[in-house]
């Protein structure tokens, strides 16, 4: 049966980088991602073809997009296109963000869509 709600226990648990924990799910078309990050924690410079929004929930911290430094605080949200290369560096508190893909990311999918069939 098709789980409409779902816990982080639920979600495919990634740890990429030390001190970065991040929480996945998807739908038919997009991913959800949940990330926890240490103070000073980082996430190395990458890009993706996936289109990316996202909002700081808790904490803060520096998000490198494209070669330009953003100072990133709780409220604030993002939208890069795919592609774009970017790095995110925690601040002292850390930070716990949330974001969304588009298409789904293969790299970060689930087993909801096999549970459906």
């Amino acid at each position: 049966m098709f789980q409409y709600l779902v816990d982080k226990t639920d979600c495919v648990r990634m740890d990429p980088f030390p001190g970065v924990t991040m929480h996945a799910t998807e739908a038919e078309k997009t991913t959800l991602s949940l990330v926890e990050m240490e103070p000073g924690a980082i996430i190395a410079e990458h890009s993706h073809p996936h289109e990316q929004i996202g909002y700081m929930v808790a904490g803060g911290g520096e998000f490198i997009i494209a070669g330009q430094s953003y100072q990133v605080k709780v409220g604030q949200m993002w939208r890069l296109p795919g592609g774009v290369p970017h790095k995110v560096i925690a601040g002292p508190d850390g930070l716990t963000a949330v974001d969304v893909f588009y298409p789904v990311r293969e790299d970060m999918r689930g087993e909801w869509k096999a549970e459906q069939e």
